[in-house]
């Protein structure tokens, strides 16, 4: 299987940052982990298989992304399911071709459009920044 790169490449810091997002929104991450105080007593001292994972982007654009994501699905499906299949449940772009009756190519033609519709709405939130 081939690794995934982004340097040097048009969109490349979206497309990693979608990377980010999908790892962390399949690992539960923003979603919250305990009910009670008792609860978490008991989860913070047992020793857990793995631990938590570092992520190289905050909660807070992990957040932003998946607001992004789920502007885009809901103003296109196809283009927010292809996103969400490639990056969120790290399907590849032959596959999402074949589950929607198309070719890879055409798959990643429309992965990219959603690529950069996430790109502008990041883009802008940055110039209001």
């Amino acid at each position: 299987m081939k690794k995934r790169t982004y340097a040097d490449k048009a969109l490349g810091d979206t497309e990693w940052l979608l990377e980010q997002w999908g790892y962390w929104r399949m690992d539960g991450m923003g979603v919250p982990r305990y009910v009670s105080p008792l609860q978490a007593l008991i989860c913070d001292n047992n020793a857990s298989q793995g631990g938590i994972k570092e992520y190289s982007l905050t909660d807070d654009s992990a957040l932003v992304i998946d607001g992004a994501v789920s502007r885009l699905t809901s103003r296109d499906q196809q283009l927010g399911d292809f996103i969400w299949w490639y990056y969120g449940a790290k399907w590849t772009a032959d596959r999402i071709g074949r589950a929607n009756g198309m070719s890879e190519r055409k798959a990643r033609e429309i992965i990219k459009m959603g690529v950069a519709w996430v790109d502008a709405v990041m883009e802008a939130r940055r110039e209001a920044a």
